[in-house]
């Protein structure tokens, strides 16, 4: 009983401890390389730019920005994570990159916008206080997990399980058509339900009120120079708890173990009695849910979805698998920090950096071209271990 104890903390603390050195190390890695090229940019155009209109060099305007620079950069890092852990479970397992995932997040932020919509039509979501605000939250993050985890299983037993055992390209295929697929019948049910192919996150309880978290005195009043909003703290703790369960599930307990034994050896695996298609489908299960949920918490954020909301986040997010590791859970979790660092500190400072020629728009290149760079150098991403193929 003591040993088991020991082990559930362990892998409760092991991953939020991973999960601190991992926030810290990639923060303070873009701080100081951007801290040096201020230094470097010193005297330049843009220097002189920010000395004209601010009044302040680009050392200081780098550093002033950086604590909020890094906020932004924790929690769509953390949205990231939450993603790609549901890309690389499926490779993981299956070795099969499922395209449809970015849809199966489109699904979970719809049904569980809508679901907050109807709330709010019947009036509870502004009767509603602070806690019961965070309640129906909850409420809609459940039916979001829900209904993404229940397509992701439709999705694996219609799709790709008749095709398990054909040539990879053929699976790959079904997933890119799946994707598609689900984007047209998404839209299809907005047309018929609402007549929009958008829906906006209703407003409701405290989620946009920003918290102070370091002030200056100014005598009658402080000036807040870093906040982070209320839904920024719930998506990082929302991603937290998530990304702490599925640890915990895949090292701590029976069905866990049961996916890595398929994940290493389907065969023997079955041999020893383990039920392959049940596990992947419970894997297919986690994957969804944990994508629904990153919709919701998505749209939450970003505030307004359509249904083509998934094919960015997705593609960002599979980078950040491939960048952390694709089939690493820690993996997953590093590269959507690193990623989510990288485009905030690329959206913050690339405009002013370059007086304007590049805008924060240009931050999707610099995250692409990072993935192209680390899979001509590193192909097994960051995590990754480069093994020899099965005979």
């Amino acid at each position: 009983m003591r040993r088991t104890g020991a082990r559930v903390l362990r892998e409760i603390f092991l991953p939020l401890g991973r999960m601190a050195v991992f926030v810290a190390g990639a923060g303070a890695l873009f701080s100081a390389l951007m801290c040096v090229l201020a230094f470097l940019c010193r005297g330049s155009g843009a220097d002189k730019v920010l000395l004209d209109t601010q009044g302040v060099n680009i050392v200081t305007y780098t550093i002033n920005n950086l604590p909020q620079v890094l906020i932004d950069g924790v929690t769509l890092g953390f949205v990231y994570a939450a993603i790609a852990l549901g890309y690389t479970m499926v490779y993981g397992v299956l070795e099969f990159i499922n395209f449809a995932h970015s849809e199966i997040f489109a699904v979970g932020a719809f049904t569980g916008v809508e679901f907050l919509i109807g709330m709010d039509k019947l009036g509870v979501l502004k009767a509603a206080g602070p806690m019961g605000s965070y309640l129906y939250l909850t409420m809609a993050l459940v039916v979001a997990m829900t209904a993404a985890g229940g397509l992701a299983v439709l999705v694996e037993r219609t799709a790709y399980r008749p095709l398990r055992n054909s040539p990879k390209l053929v699976p790959l295929i079904s997933a890119i058509g799946v994707s598609f697929a689900l984007q047209d019948i998404i839209r299809m049910v907005e047309s018929l339900t609402t007549g929009q192919f958008y829906r906006v996150f209703p407003t409701f309880g405290n989620f946009d009120t920003r918290l102070p978290l370091f002030s200056l005195p100014t005598g009658g009043q402080d000036l807040t120079l870093v906040a982070i909003q209320v839904k920024s703290v719930v998506v990082i703790g929302a991603a937290v708890l998530m990304l702490v369960g599925l640890n915990y599930i895949v090292n701590a307990t029976k069905i866990g173990k049961a996916i890595r034994s398929v994940a290493q050896d389907r065969t023997t695996a079955a041999l020893m009695g383990v039920s392959v298609n049940a596990v992947i489908s419970f894997t297919f299960l986690l994957g969804g849910a944990l994508g629904g949920a990153a919709g919701l918490l998505y749209a939450l954020k970003f505030t307004r979805i359509d249904p083509y909301v998934g094919f960015i986040p997705g593609i960002k997010a599979f980078t950040a698998a491939v960048l952390g590791g694709i089939g690493n859970l820690t993996g997953a979790l590093l590269g959507g920090i690193v990623l989510g660092m990288l485009e905030s500190f690329a959206g913050a400072y690339l405009g002013t950096y370059t007086r304007g020629a590049f805008g924060s728009e240009y931050k999707d290149i610099i995250a692409f071209l990072v993935l192209i760079v680390f899979i001509i150098f590193r192909p097994s991403g960051l995590l990754g271990e480069q093994v020899s193929q099965k005979a």
